[in-house]
């Protein structure tokens, strides 16, 4: 799953078709997403300390990652995400329709020199 928080997707089926929003939370184990503002529902509370009107309460529900495509930056078009490396060692997500890095998924690696005994 390459998808980040924080990234602009669009949700592909559902109810909310076609919308374009923020990925708030990713669940990599279960393979879902949270959406602000996708799958919105009421939860009824009985008062407590910690809500002493009770009543109701708004929020987002996950939906499977299958169902959404991440928004390239560059080229503002829905598209699958690949990844390259660089010569330094650096990871970075990919743009597949033009091939824009997207974000850094590592950082380069250090060269790593070996100490031989003389």
């Amino acid at each position: 799953m390459r998808v980040n928080k924080n990234d602009l997707v669009v949700v592909l089926t559902g109810p909310s078709r076609g919308k374009r929003t923020r990925v708030l939370e990713v669940s990599h184990e279960e393979g879902k997403v949270k959406l602000e503002g996708v799958a919105v529902v009421k939860k009824h509370v009985r008062k407590s300390r910690r809500n002493p009107r009770g009543g109701q309460l708004t929020m987002e529900m996950a939906i499977p990652s299958s169902n959404i495509q991440v928004i390239c930056p560059q080229c503002d078009k829905p598209t699958r995400v690949g990844v390259r490396y660089d010569e330094d060692g650096a990871k970075y997500r990919v743009c597949k329709k033009c091939n824009a890095d997207i974000s850094q998924i590592s950082p380069k690696k250090k060269k790593i020199t070996k100490i031989t005994k003389s």
